[in-house]
């Protein structure tokens, strides 16, 4: 994510739409990104993302410069993601998307490097299937965006043991995963 100036955010809260356009080109990658890996589908993510920046919109004028804006983009991210995921039924959870670009690929060097890292992603989306939202949150905000304990739970806004005990519980569910195959 690219660095957002206080200028440009002070603007945007003054309503520059034009400032806000940069703020969202300079984030929306990242949002969708953080959005997709806790939701673990991309229609999910493409409304959560939405729904981001909507909410980002209506509470700029409350952003106080206390922390980070990545943290705050990250913290209304991660919690619109969860209520996502809390609100969608059981059974959407865990599903897989067919990912057409492993269908796609020829045989040459290029295309095997893209087929493995489409597999990757696949198992990648697989493994994030099988944690609750919660704990797919914590590891997403750790492993793949590589915040710290402390942001973590100032992020999701829970206490930094939560966090721990979290982040436990989901590698062992990974772990027992892997193992079976």
């Amino acid at each position: 994510m690219s660095d957002v100036s206080n200028e440009l955010i002070i603007s945007a809260a003054q309503g520059d739409m034009d400032a806000f356009e940069e703020i969202y080109k300079a984030t929306s990658a990242f949002v969708y990104n953080v959005a997709f890996r806790i939701t673990n589908n991309r229609n999910d993510a493409d409304e959560v993302a939405q729904d981001v920046f909507i909410r980002a919109f209506n509470n700029l004028k409350g952003f106080g410069f206390r922390s980070s804006f990545k943290t705050w983009i990250y913290r209304i991210t991660a919690n619109t993601a969860l209520n996502f995921c809390k609100k969608r039924s059981r059974s959407d959870q865990g599903k897989v998307e067919y990912d057409p670009i492993v269908h796609d690929v020829s045989a040459s060097d290029d295309g095997r490097q893209e087929l493995d890292k489409a597999e990757a992603r696949h198992n990648v989306t697989a493994l994030l299937g099988v944690l609750d939202p919660d704990q797919r949150a914590c590891i997403v905000l750790r492993e793949i965006e590589g915040l710290d304990y402390k942001s973590i739970a100032d992020t999701l806004n829970i206490n930094i043991n939560t966090v721990r005990s979290r982040l436990k519980r989901a590698r062992e569910k990974l772990l027992r995963t892997v193992r079976k195959g």
